[in-house]
Protein backbone atom coordinates (compact mmCIF):
# COMPACT_ATOMS: atom_id res chain seq x y z
CA UNK A 1 0.00 0.00 0.00
CA UNK A 2 1.14 3.12 -0.95
CA UNK A 3 0.55 5.33 1.59
CA UNK A 4 0.09 9.12 0.19
CA UNK A 5 -3.45 10.13 0.43
CA UNK A 6 -4.46 7.30 3.56
CA UNK A 7 -5.30 8.29 6.99
CA UNK A 8 -2.84 7.09 9.07
CA UNK A 9 -3.70 6.85 12.88
CA UNK A 10 -0.60 6.97 15.23
CA UNK A 11 -0.88 6.55 18.69
CA UNK A 12 1.66 7.21 21.60
CA UNK A 13 2.36 10.54 18.99
CA UNK A 14 2.92 12.74 21.57
CA UNK A 15 6.66 12.18 21.36
CA UNK A 16 9.16 9.23 21.10
CA UNK A 17 8.23 6.44 18.36
CA UNK A 18 4.95 7.50 18.13
CA UNK A 19 6.28 11.03 16.74
CA UNK A 20 8.53 10.15 14.88
CA UNK A 21 6.67 7.55 13.06
CA UNK A 22 3.80 10.58 12.54
CA UNK A 23 6.52 12.52 10.66
CA UNK A 24 7.76 9.39 8.39
CA UNK A 25 4.19 9.18 7.06
CA UNK A 26 3.20 12.60 6.43
CA UNK A 27 6.37 12.85 4.49
CA UNK A 28 5.45 9.87 2.43
CA UNK A 29 2.25 11.41 1.99
CA UNK A 30 -0.46 9.94 4.80
CA UNK A 31 -3.00 12.26 6.52
CA UNK A 32 -2.16 11.73 10.26
CA UNK A 33 -4.51 11.59 13.17
CA UNK A 34 -2.24 12.12 16.01
CA UNK A 35 -3.58 9.77 19.30
CA UNK A 36 -2.63 10.40 22.47
CA UNK A 37 -3.20 10.63 25.96
CA UNK A 38 -1.36 14.17 26.09
CA UNK A 39 -3.53 15.92 23.94
CA UNK A 40 -1.64 18.99 23.37
CA UNK A 41 1.66 17.03 22.37
CA UNK A 42 -0.72 14.95 19.64
CA UNK A 43 -1.54 18.33 18.53
CA UNK A 44 2.20 19.77 18.44
CA UNK A 45 3.37 16.58 16.56
CA UNK A 46 0.21 16.57 14.22
CA UNK A 47 -0.08 20.27 13.23
CA UNK A 48 3.14 20.77 11.95
CA UNK A 49 2.11 17.68 9.43
CA UNK A 50 -1.32 19.15 7.97
CA UNK A 51 -2.90 16.55 10.51
CA UNK A 52 -5.46 16.52 13.76
CA UNK A 53 -4.45 15.85 17.19
CA UNK A 54 -6.49 13.59 19.52
CA UNK A 55 -6.73 12.85 23.12
CA UNK A 56 -7.02 9.48 23.79
CA UNK A 57 -6.99 6.82 26.10
CA UNK A 58 -6.27 4.00 24.56
CA UNK A 59 -6.83 1.17 27.56
CA UNK A 60 -10.41 3.04 27.70
CA UNK A 61 -13.36 1.40 25.13
CA UNK A 62 -15.68 4.59 25.05
CA UNK A 63 -12.05 6.47 24.64
CA UNK A 64 -11.17 4.63 21.51
CA UNK A 65 -14.33 4.21 19.86
CA UNK A 66 -14.99 8.26 20.01
CA UNK A 67 -11.81 9.30 18.74
CA UNK A 68 -12.02 6.34 16.20
CA UNK A 69 -15.84 8.30 15.13
CA UNK A 70 -14.40 11.67 14.91
CA UNK A 71 -11.57 10.49 12.58
CA UNK A 72 -13.92 8.73 10.32
CA UNK A 73 -16.12 11.96 10.21
CA UNK A 74 -13.82 14.96 10.42
CA UNK A 75 -10.71 13.25 8.28
CA UNK A 76 -12.01 10.04 6.49
CA UNK A 77 -11.97 6.02 6.71
CA UNK A 78 -8.13 4.98 8.13
CA UNK A 79 -6.53 2.41 6.65
CA UNK A 80 -3.22 2.81 8.52
CA UNK A 81 -2.49 1.83 12.24
CA UNK A 82 0.41 2.27 14.32
CA UNK A 83 0.38 1.54 17.79
CA UNK A 84 3.20 3.07 19.55
CA UNK A 85 1.37 4.07 22.93
CA UNK A 86 3.51 2.24 26.21
CA UNK A 87 4.27 2.60 29.35
CA UNK A 88 7.55 0.62 31.73
CA UNK A 89 7.29 -0.29 35.12
CA UNK A 90 10.39 -2.01 36.58
CA UNK A 91 9.95 -3.78 39.89
CA UNK A 92 11.16 -7.65 41.06
CA UNK A 93 8.49 -9.81 41.92
CA UNK A 94 9.70 -9.93 45.32
CA UNK A 95 11.35 -6.77 46.39
CA UNK A 96 12.55 -5.81 50.12
CA UNK A 97 9.22 -4.74 51.08
CA UNK A 98 7.35 -8.32 49.74
CA UNK A 99 5.94 -8.86 46.76
CA UNK A 100 5.04 -7.15 43.57
CA UNK A 101 2.59 -4.25 43.57
CA UNK A 102 -0.39 -6.00 41.84
CA UNK A 103 -1.97 -2.67 40.28
CA UNK A 104 1.11 -1.37 38.51
CA UNK A 105 1.64 -5.00 37.02
CA UNK A 106 -2.15 -4.30 35.85
CA UNK A 107 -1.59 -0.97 34.32
CA UNK A 108 0.98 -2.14 32.38
CA UNK A 109 -0.81 -4.79 30.59
CA UNK A 110 -3.96 -2.86 30.48
CA UNK A 111 -1.95 0.02 28.54
CA UNK A 112 0.33 -1.98 26.61
CA UNK A 113 -1.40 -5.01 25.40
CA UNK A 114 -5.33 -4.58 26.19
CA UNK A 115 -4.65 -0.98 24.78
CA UNK A 116 -2.95 -1.83 21.37
CA UNK A 117 -5.55 -4.71 21.38
CA UNK A 118 -8.21 -2.07 21.71
CA UNK A 119 -6.93 0.40 19.02
CA UNK A 120 -6.68 -2.66 16.93
CA UNK A 121 -10.27 -4.18 17.31
CA UNK A 122 -12.22 -0.36 16.74
CA UNK A 123 -9.83 0.46 13.67
CA UNK A 124 -9.93 -3.22 12.35
CA UNK A 125 -13.47 -2.93 12.31
CA UNK A 126 -13.31 0.69 10.44
CA UNK A 127 -10.60 -0.40 7.51
CA UNK A 128 -13.02 -3.50 6.95
CA UNK A 129 -15.56 -1.22 4.86
CA UNK A 130 -12.84 0.51 3.11
CA UNK A 131 -12.90 -0.04 -0.58
CA UNK A 132 -10.48 -2.88 -1.95
CA UNK A 133 -6.78 -1.95 -3.06
CA UNK A 134 -4.77 -3.66 -4.71
CA UNK A 135 -4.22 -7.25 -3.77
CA UNK A 136 -7.61 -6.79 -1.71
CA UNK A 137 -6.15 -4.85 0.66
CA UNK A 138 -7.93 -2.53 3.84
CA UNK A 139 -5.42 -1.53 6.07
CA UNK A 140 -2.76 -2.72 7.75
CA UNK A 141 -2.04 -2.51 11.58
CA UNK A 142 1.73 -2.65 12.88
CA UNK A 143 1.64 -2.65 16.44
CA UNK A 144 4.89 -1.93 18.61
CA UNK A 145 6.01 -5.30 20.89
CA UNK A 146 9.99 -5.17 22.39
CA UNK A 147 12.87 -7.53 22.56
CA UNK A 148 12.02 -7.54 25.65
CA UNK A 149 9.26 -9.95 24.67
CA UNK A 150 11.84 -12.24 24.37
CA UNK A 151 14.96 -11.73 26.34
CA UNK A 152 12.91 -9.90 29.07
CA UNK A 153 15.42 -8.86 32.14
CA UNK A 154 15.20 -9.01 36.02
CA UNK A 155 12.50 -6.24 37.11
CA UNK A 156 10.67 -6.67 33.45
CA UNK A 157 8.03 -8.99 34.12
CA UNK A 158 5.40 -6.71 33.34
CA UNK A 159 6.53 -5.09 30.70
CA UNK A 160 7.81 -7.82 29.39
CA UNK A 161 4.45 -9.87 29.54
CA UNK A 162 2.80 -7.13 28.02
CA UNK A 163 5.33 -7.13 25.04
CA UNK A 164 4.98 -10.88 24.84
CA UNK A 165 1.67 -10.61 24.57
CA UNK A 166 1.84 -8.20 21.63
CA UNK A 167 3.78 -10.44 19.69
CA UNK A 168 1.44 -13.28 20.76
CA UNK A 169 -1.24 -11.59 19.35
CA UNK A 170 0.43 -10.96 15.98
CA UNK A 171 -0.12 -13.87 13.91
CA UNK A 172 -3.62 -15.11 14.97
CA UNK A 173 -4.52 -11.20 14.16
CA UNK A 174 -3.62 -11.15 10.72
CA UNK A 175 -4.83 -14.94 9.92
CA UNK A 176 -8.30 -13.65 11.86
CA UNK A 177 -7.91 -9.87 9.52
CA UNK A 178 -6.67 -11.35 6.28
CA UNK A 179 -10.63 -11.94 5.26
CA UNK A 180 -10.90 -8.41 5.77
CA UNK A 181 -8.26 -7.84 3.34
CA UNK A 182 -6.11 -6.10 6.81
CA UNK A 183 -2.70 -6.88 7.66
CA UNK A 184 -1.08 -7.01 10.53
CA UNK A 185 2.41 -6.75 11.72
CA UNK A 186 4.26 -6.19 14.84
CA UNK A 187 7.95 -4.02 14.80
CA UNK A 188 10.31 -5.27 18.20
CA UNK A 189 12.30 -2.25 18.97
CA UNK A 190 15.58 -2.81 20.72
CA UNK A 191 17.03 0.24 22.34
CA UNK A 192 15.97 3.57 20.92
CA UNK A 193 16.49 7.15 21.59
CA UNK A 194 13.22 7.56 23.09
CA UNK A 195 12.67 9.90 26.03
CA UNK A 196 12.35 7.51 28.16
CA UNK A 197 16.09 6.45 27.34
CA UNK A 198 17.09 9.88 26.98
CA UNK A 199 16.60 10.78 30.48
CA UNK A 200 18.87 8.12 31.78
CA UNK A 201 22.73 9.45 32.56
CA UNK A 202 25.26 9.65 29.94
CA UNK A 203 27.09 7.15 31.33
CA UNK A 204 24.24 4.57 31.35
CA UNK A 205 23.27 5.46 27.13
CA UNK A 206 26.81 4.62 26.87
CA UNK A 207 27.01 1.65 28.79
CA UNK A 208 23.82 0.27 27.00
CA UNK A 209 24.98 1.69 23.11
CA UNK A 210 28.25 -0.21 23.55
CA UNK A 211 25.92 -3.68 24.04
CA UNK A 212 24.74 -3.21 20.68
CA UNK A 213 26.90 -5.00 18.15
CA UNK A 214 26.11 -2.65 15.65
CA UNK A 215 25.87 -0.18 15.08
CA UNK A 216 27.45 0.53 18.73
CA UNK A 217 24.66 2.93 19.26
CA UNK A 218 20.89 3.80 20.37
CA UNK A 219 18.42 3.59 17.37
CA UNK A 220 16.52 6.52 15.85
CA UNK A 221 13.07 7.13 16.55
CA UNK A 222 12.68 7.94 12.71
CA UNK A 223 14.53 4.60 11.92
CA UNK A 224 11.74 2.77 13.13
CA UNK A 225 9.38 4.94 11.45
CA UNK A 226 11.01 4.07 8.31
CA UNK A 227 10.30 0.66 9.19
CA UNK A 228 6.44 1.11 9.62
CA UNK A 229 6.47 3.13 6.29
CA UNK A 230 8.15 -0.02 4.71
CA UNK A 231 5.66 -2.89 6.22
CA UNK A 232 2.66 -0.39 4.89
CA UNK A 233 4.31 -0.35 1.25
CA UNK A 234 4.83 -4.35 0.99
CA UNK A 235 1.87 -5.67 1.27
CA UNK A 236 3.41 -9.66 1.38
CA UNK A 237 4.90 -8.53 5.24
CA UNK A 238 2.26 -9.70 7.48
CA UNK A 239 1.51 -11.66 10.61
CA UNK A 240 5.19 -11.22 11.62
CA UNK A 241 7.35 -9.61 14.63
CA UNK A 242 10.14 -8.20 13.08
CA UNK A 243 13.10 -7.26 15.26
CA UNK A 244 15.07 -4.04 14.71
CA UNK A 245 17.67 -3.96 17.29
CA UNK A 246 21.21 -4.04 16.00
CA UNK A 247 21.49 -7.75 16.77
CA UNK A 248 21.66 -6.67 20.92
CA UNK A 249 20.37 -9.23 22.85
CA UNK A 250 19.18 -8.23 26.59
CA UNK A 251 21.17 -9.73 29.64
CA UNK A 252 19.28 -11.19 32.56
CA UNK A 253 20.14 -7.73 34.09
Amino acid sequence: MQVKGHIAIVTGAASGLGAATARVLADAGAKIAAFDLNEEGATQTATPLGGRGFPVNVADAHSVETALARVTAEMGAPRILVNCAGIVHGERIIGRDGPADLAAFARVINVNLIGTFNMMRVTADAMSRNEALIDGERGVIINTASIAAFEGQIGQAAYAASKGGVHALTLPAARELARHGIRVVAIAPGLFGTPMLMGLPDEVQESLAANTPFPKRLGHPEEYGRLALHICENGMINGETIRIDGAVRLEPK
